[in-house]
């Protein structure tokens, strides 16, 4: 996992052209996406896909990724970051900000750690660092074989859309959960760091993974 460190990012919704600013302690982000070999490996088994093992895992939940968090956290003798229940809204799921194991990004330390410091549209030319659809031929391909950024990490724009940890915005959307970074079907307005999307925490789609972090 790469150290992150600490800082600032402006969060915007195009929506409501809202913008925010979040400061972050440093925390740990992994260089990659979770691939379909680690989760079969940690969960017994991964949702079936044509996608080869270094793919990053898709047709997972929000929930699902809370859940594999937990199972990876207990694998390594670390200490579960979340608790959870049966609210299928995923209401009930609480995350302890003391515990050391793994755990879903924020929407902000994700586009904090996607910029690595830049502060354009993307950290790189976009045929360079992503997988989309103006180059992916209509497919998701292994992790880490588009130029990493800055802080060396790699996919954060392309690929497999991301799961984050906050709501997107309770008061208009209730449980919806936000996703970022672009996949390899969209466009290049689709692959932008600030580009947020949300959905319900079961939805389970064949573009959406997610990306272990720690905080340090």
């Amino acid at each position: 996992m790469a150290e992150i460190p600490a800082g600032n990012v402006f969060l915007r919704d195009e929506g409501t052209r809202a913008t925010w600013k979040v400061e972050l302690g440093a925390f740990r982000l992994a260089s990659r996406p979770v691939t379909r070999e680690l989760y079969r490996a940690v969960a017994g088994e991964a949702p079936a896909s044509p996608a080869g093992p270094r793919t990053p895992v898709t047709e997972v939940s929000w929930k699902d990724a809370v859940l594999f968090c937990n199972l990876l956290s207990r694998a390594t003798g670390l200490d579960p970051c979340y608790t959870t229940g049966d609210d299928p809204d995923g209401r009930d799921v609480v995350r302890d900000e003391a515990a050391g194991g793994y755990r879903l990004p924020t929407e902000a330390e994700w586009e904090y750690a996607c910029r690595a410091g830049s502060s354009g549209v993307r950290y790189g030319e976009l045929d360079e660092i992503a997988w989309y659809r103006g180059n992916s031929g209509d497919r998701l391909h292994d992790v880490a074989t588009r130029a990493p950024n800055a802080w060396g990490l790699y996919d954060m724009i392309g690929n497999v859309w991301e799961w984050c940890w906050d709501l997107y915005d309770p008061g208009v959307y209730g449980p919806y959960r936000v996703f970022r970074g672009g996949s390899a079907y969209d466009p290049p307005r689709g692959c932008r760091a600030s580009c947020r999307r949300k959905s319900h925490p079961t939805l389970r789609i064949d573009d959406l993974g997610f990306r272990l972090a720690r905080s340090s």
